[in-house]
């Protein structure tokens, strides 16, 4: 497998650019460069919390990197992450991917939150799920370019739901994992795999974001 040029990492509901996960990501691309390979290009825009404008935003960044790219996502950055490759047919690896948000989200209507990263405040409101649901693909067309990361403890979201709609997708289920997947730093050399870059071995770190 070829690796890839670039890739594009997209954070969960409410999560950032800054998140652990993202920074990881990026750390990892930084250890190729030291073994004296050109690293991908990686990239994890700060996402706005409507899904429609986050999508678009994916899109711009995708747009700029080329289809030469490795998307990864994170719970609700699992899903956008979906439409994108759906659309593009490119490779993703999905980590605790959202598979039907509009309902989780709907559960959330009224709610305030503030972003930890940005501190912006929001509502949820009913746009956010018709934006969702709008957005939500049917099916996925090629079940190999994914690759899945389930926690099996996952607090917010149901495991099997991704495991169905992802059926066919080669898929590591973590025993015992949150939805933060706060062992994410032991599945690198996997995630890397999937865009044609071996990792070498080293002792994990561990990821302590939620999203």
């Amino acid at each position: 497998m070829t690796p890839v040029t670039s890739i594009l990492y997209l954070h969960g509901f409410n999560s950032g650019a800054a998140s652990p996960k993202a920074q990881l990501i990026a750390a990892t691309c930084e250890r190729l460069a030291s073994d004296g390979a050109t690293p991908p290009r990686c990239v994890a825009p700060q996402l706005p919390h409507r899904p429609d404008d986050a999508l678009a935003c994916a899109e711009r960044e995708l747009h700029d990197l080329g289809d030469d790219t490795l998307l990864i996502g994170s719970s609700m950055g699992g899903f956008l992450a979906t439409c994108l490759a759906e659309r593009a047919g490119l490779r993703a690896v999905l980590i605790n991917p959202a598979v039907r948000p509009a309902r989780l989200v709907a559960q959330w209507e009224g709610a305030a939150f503030e972003n930890p990263y940005t501190h912006e405040r929001f509502t949820i409101d009913a746009q956010h799920g018709a934006a969702l649901e709008a957005m939500t693909p049917s099916g996925i067309i090629a079940p190999h370019r994914y690759r899945l990361l389930l926690g099996s403890a996952d607090e917010t979201l149901d495991c099997r739901d991704a495991l169905a709609f992802y059926a066919g997708a080669p898929t590591l289920v973590h025993p015992g994992g949150d939805h933060g997947f706060s062992a994410l730093a032991d599945y690198l050399p996997a995630i890397f795999a999937h865009g044609g870059w071996t990792l070498p071995p080293r002792s994990p770190t561990r990821s302590d974001e939620s999203t």
